[in-house]
């Protein structure tokens, strides 16, 4: 595969997404199975910790999903549908 070994720029280390999700606390991965957009374990996990979901997880759960329709809230906005009232 061809790189492009002119650019200053540093390469993002991405790791392995599968290992990271077999690393997710079994209720987050069940949220992903179900999500209507397509998250990175890493993002869903972000905010799963920032959520408190080690001591909330029903709470962290909650939080995703409200950050999963603020996100399709956008797009439908961007491609200049009308939000539901």
């Amino acid at each position: 595969m061809a790189r492009n070994l002119n650019s200053s720029l540093r390469g993002r280390r991405r790791g392995n997404p599968m290992q990271t999700y077999d690393a997710l606390p079994p209720e987050l991965r069940q949220w992903l199975s179900t999500a209507a957009l397509p998250w990175s374990p890493a993002s869903a996990r972000g905010i799963w910790r920032r959520a408190g979901g080690q001591k909330d997880p029903q709470a962290a759960l909650a939080r995703l999903d409200l950050v999963e329709q603020a996100t399709l809230r956008k797009d439908r906005w961007s491609v200049g549908m009308d939000l539901p009232s």
